[in-house]
């Protein structure tokens, strides 16, 4: 936890006024519970967590539930009016902004997207159902992605299209 805790540190640029730094503290005291096997141990530690929790979702308007996997490095850009699922997996480098919904596409369907590495999610967009988003993909701002993105590509619009994304070197050969 305390590892996590330090990167998490870094990848705020150890700036506490930053409102995902509080959520991802909260996040990880919530994961380290599990690691305590004991029930009766581990149930005033279970108990804080849910305060804490509901503490930082009325303050920073950002739901993050512990059972959700995040990789190292998970950046909360902009805070509120976020909400993520709690079977919804993301890579490492990943980042989100204010108004992003990842999570289940219907009530009663489990399934939850699954994010790769070095993912930017842009605000306002929405991220449904039970789809894999490839590594280096760009989710553009106020984007509804409902199926699978491949690695290295561009999702915008409503519903999202799909495109490639342009690397720099290849973006700098095309204009000459």
């Amino acid at each position: 936890m305390f590892d996590n805790l330090r990167e998490d540190w870094r990848t705020y640029e150890r700036d506490p006024a930053r409102q995902g730094l509080w959520v991802m503290v909260v996040y990880r005291f919530g994961r380290w519970r599990y690691g305590i096997h004991n029930r009766w141990l581990r149930l005033p530690f279970s108990i804080l967590y849910k305060i804490l929790k509901l503490l930082s979702q009325i303050l920073t308007g950002i739901d993050l539930p512990c059972e959700v996997t995040v990789g190292r490095r998970f950046r909360i850009e902009h805070f509120g009016d976020i909400i993520i699922s709690g079977d919804t997996v993301f890579g490492d480098d990943v980042v989100i902004r204010n108004g992003v919904t990842v999570g289940l596409k219907r009530t009663n369907e489990r399934g939850a997207p699954v994010i790769g590495n070095r993912v930017d999610i842009g605000a306002g967009a929405k991220v449904l159902g039970p789809i894999r988003i490839g590594d280096d993909v760009a989710i553009g701002a106020n984007a509804v992605v409902l199926q699978d993105v491949p690695p290295n590509s561009l999702a915008i619009g409503v519903p999202a299209q799909i495109r490639p994304r342009r690397t720099p070197s290849a973006a700098g050969s095309s204009a000459t």
